[in-house]
Parts: C-alpha cells; structure tokens; sequence
C-alpha cells in the first residue's frame, strides 16, 4: 500500500513540471520574454524545458529519483526567489509559497527515494 502512496505522491509533485514544460514548448517567445523580464538570459529556455519535462517524467518511473528531486527542488527554490518575490501582492506570496512547499516535497523525494514502484529499484 505505501508503494502505491509513494507512486501517487511522485506522479502529484511531477505533474506541474512536465505541464508546465509543455507550456513553455507552447510558447517559447512568451516564456523567454518573461525570463528576460525578471533578468535571465532566454538561453536558458531549452535548459528549464529538458529539466521540467525530462525531470518530471523522472520522477514519475522513479528514475534517479534522489538527483532528479534534489535538482528540481533546487531549480524551484530559485524560481521561486527569481519570480515571485514582491511579496507585498499577495497572489505572489502564495505562488512563493506553493514553490517552496513543492520543494518541500522533492526534498522528502531526496530522502526517500523511489520504491518498489519505481525504476531506482529494478
């Protein structure tokens, strides 16, 4: 029963980075506007894509499932620093805190890694 709690957990916390590449393969020009905005070069595009997309498909067969967490808990802590720190909007505090509890997340990921239900364990 754990492994299927555990598969369920991995499959909710990877949704929004695999949605969330596909939207940004949807609209490069949008996302590399926005990047630009807050002071990121748009190189950066095709790097946050591999790493939402590839990352959460990762997560979700529990591949590399410790590196992969830790990376993208990383790279969603310093999203959360880089795009949504005007914290006197209070849409901005929520999507702060919704990154950072997503990080959260990937954290526990790190210290458990993946389970029998997963790639890591085959």
């Amino acid at each position: 029963m754990n492994s299927y709690i555990h598969l369920a957990g991995r499959i909710l916390l990877a949704v929004i980075f695999i949605l969330a590449g596909i939207g940004k393969i949807k609209d490069p020009a949008g996302t590399i506007g926005y990047m630009q905005s807050v002071g990121l070069p748009g190189m950066l595009l095709w790097p946050t894509i591999a790493l939402e997309v590839l990352g959460g498909l990762a997560i979700v067969v529990g591949f590399q499932t410790r590196l992969v967490a830790f990376l993208l808990a990383g790279f969603t802590v310093v999203a959360a620093v880089m795009f949504h720190n005007n914290f006197g909007d209070q849409m901005q505090m929520i999507m702060f805190l919704k990154d950072i509890s997503i990080a959260g997340g990937l954290l526990l990921l790190v210290a458990s890694g993946s389970t029998a239900l997963g790639v890591d364990n085959k």
